[in-house]
C-alpha cells in the first residue's frame, strides 16, 4: 500500500501528539505498577512515588537555550 504525499504529511503531523500521549501513558503505567518516576520541577530532578509523595533528588544546572543548527561543546 502506498500513501500519497498529502496522507504521509498528515500522518507525520500526528507524531508529536501521539508521542506525548505515549509518554503520559507510560508515566501513569509506571506509577500504577508501584514504581517511582523522575520529573523536572522548578529546576530540580524530583522523584515521584505512587502515593503522591515527592523527593527532591538534585538541583539541575540552568537550562541552555539552543537554536537549530547551533553548535556548542559539552563539558
Amino acid at each position: 500500500m502506498s500513501l500519497s504525499e498529502e496522507s504521509m504529511r498528515f500522518l507525520e503531523e500526528q507524531i508529536p501528539e501521539l508521542a506525548e500521549a505515549a509518554v503520559r501513558q507510560a508515566y501513569w503505567d509506571a506509577l500504577n505498577a508501584g514504581n517511582s518516576v523522575l520529573e523536572y520541577e522548578d529546576g530540580a530532578l524530583v522523584e515521584v512515588f505512587p502515593d503522591g509523595t515527592r523527593t527532591r533528588i538534585k538541583q539541575l544546572p540552568e537550562q541552555r537555550k539552543v537554536t537549530p543548527g547551533q553548535t556548542f561543546k559539552l563539558q
